[in-house]
C-alpha cells in the first residue's frame, strides 16, 4: 500500500514564525502575516496537489476560519487535492451533516474526508451552546456517526439516543463515494468510539514507542468488534538538504518564541481536558531544553501552539527515514504542516517524496499504475 501525505490549510493565518492557538488558546499575532484569504489559502492548496499531498486538512474551533465554507471556495480553485474538514458533531444536526457532505461530494467530484473533533475544552465547546461534559460529548459523537453513516447508507434513521434524536430521516441524494471518517482521542471512550466508528484513527505524532502502544490498543478495541482501521499520524515537519540547516531552522523558530507568550499558551493549555494534549504537553514539559525526544523528533511547536505539538526535524533522508520508522509501526497516512506552509510544502514534497518514490512507497496521486519511480540523488 503506497503510504499517502496530507498537508495542512492554515485557516488560521500563515507566516514565517509559528502561529499559534488552538484548545481554547486565541490565534497568537504572528497569524497576521499572511491572512488565511481564499487566494492565499488556494496557492498552498495548489501547490500540495502538484507535490502529490492526496488532501489537506484544516482545523475547526474560533480561533480559525470556518473549515466547510473555506475548503467548499478553496475546492474550486484545485483539481484533485482532496479536503479533510474538521468538524465537531455537537454544532450541527446529524442529518444536516450528512447533507452537507452529499452535497460537497457532488460539488467537488468526491474530495471530502471528514476528521470528527469531538471538542476537548469545555469552555470552548460552552462558547458555542454546548454544555455537555467530555465524556456525554464522545456518547453524542457516536450517535452522530451512527445516524449518519445510516443515512449515508441510504436508510431511512429513527433513533431515540441519549442525546441525540431523528425521526424518519433520509437523504434525497446520498453521497457517492462515502467520506472517509477521520477520528482521534486518547480517553478510553475516545478509543470506543474511533473503534466502532473511524476508518483512520489518526494520533498526534509521539515518540514511536507511544504510538506503537495507542496502534496496539486501537486495533484490540476495534477487533472486538470485527473492524480493522488505517493509521495515520500528525506532524509538523523541518526537512532541508542537510541537519544542520533543518536544525538551525528550528532554533530560529524557538528563538522567535516570546517568553511571555510561552507561559500564557501553556498555562491555558494545562487547564485543557484533552488527554491527547496532556500527553503534548508532557514531552516538553513547558521548557525549552530537551526539545528533541526521539531522533529527528521535535517538540518545540507545542510551546506555542495547541493540539499537534511535535516536528519532524532533519535532511530529508533523516526525515524520509523517520516516516519509514512510524510506517514500520502501521502508520500509513501523514497529516503534515509547515511554517510557512507554502514553501515547507515545496522543502518535503521534492526533498522526501522522491526518496520514498525511490524505495517504493509512495506514488504521486496522478501518476498511472504502470509509472515507474522516481530515482533522485541521495544527499545527507
Amino acid at each position: 500500500m503506497s503510504l499517502a501525505f496530507h498537508w495542512f490549510l492554515p485557516t488560521n493565518g500563515d507566516s514565517r514564525h509559528v502561529v499559534g492557538g488552538g484548545h481554547g488558546t486565541p490565534a497568537t499575532e504572528s497569524g497576521r502575516d499572511r491572512p488565511p484569504t481564499v487566494a492565499y489559502l488556494s496557492q498552498i492548496a495548489r501547490a500540495a496537489e502538484d507535490l502529490g499531498f492526496v488532501g489537506a486538512l484544516t482545523p475547526t474551533g474560533a480561533w480559525c476560519e470556518d473549515a466547510w465554507l473555506t475548503t467548499a471556495m478553496v475546492s474550486q480553485h484545485t483539481e484533485r487535492l482532496k479536503f479533510l474538514v474538521a468538524f465537531r458533531p455537537g454544532f450541527v444536526s446529524p442529518t444536516l451533516a450528512a447533507q452537507m457532505a452529499s452535497t460537497f461530494q457532488r460539488q467537488s467530484g468526491g474530495r471530502l474526508l471528514l476528521n470528527v473533533v469531538t471538542g476537548g475544552e469545555s469552555h470552548e465547546q460552552r462558547a458555542y451552546g454546548d454544555f455537555l461534559d467530555k465524556d456525554d460529548r464522545y456518547r453524542r459523537t457516536g450517535e452522530f456517526l451512527e445516524i449518519v453513516r445510516d443515512l449515508w447508507a441510504g436508510k431511512t434513521v429513527d433513533l431515540k439516543g441519549e442525546h441525540l434524536r431523528v425521526e424518519d430521516a433520509k437523504l434525497a441524494r446520498v453521497p457517492d463515494p462515502v467520506p472517509e471518517v477521520y477520528f482521534g482521542g486518547s480517553s478510553p471512550i475516545a478509543g470506543e468510539i474511533a473503534a466502532r466508528h473511524a476508518d483512520v484513527y489518526l494520533t498526534w505524532g509521539e515518540p514511536p514507542a507511544l504510538v506503537a502502544e495507542k496502534i496496539a490498543w486501537i486495533k484490540g478495541l476495534a477487533a472486538e468488534r470485527g473492524r480493522t482501521l488505517r493509521f495515520g499520524i500528525r506532524l509538523h515537519v523541518i526537512t532541508r538538504d542537510t541537519a544542520e540547516q533543518a536544525w538551525a531552522e528550528a532554533n530560529r523558530l524557538l528563538d522567535g518564541f516570546d517568553p511571555a507568550t510561552v507561559r500564557s499558551v501553556q498555562a491555558g493549555l494545562a487547564r485543557s481536558e484533552s488527554e491527547g494534549q496532556q500527553r503534548m504537553l508532557a514531552l516538553h514539559g513547558g521548557r525549552r531544553d530537551s526539545l528533541e525526544i526521539h531522533p529527528n523528533l521535535w517538540a518545540g511547536i507545542g510551546l506555542v501552539r495547541g493540539g499537534a505539538g511535535t516536528a519532524l526535524v532533519g535532511s530529508h533522508a533523516e526525515v524520509a527515514e523517520r516516516v519509514k520508522e512510524y510506517h514500520a509501526l502501521g502508520i500509513d497516512e501523514f497529516v503534515l504542516s509547515g511554517y510557512p506552509h507554502l514553501e515547507e510544502a515545496y522543502w518535503f514534497g521534492e526533498g522526501v517524496l522522491p526518496r520514498l518514490a525511490a524505495e517504493g512507497l509512495w506514488r504521486h496521486p496522478s501518476a498511472g499504475p504502470a509509472a515507474p519511480p522516481a530515482q533522485v540523488p541521495f544527499a545527507s
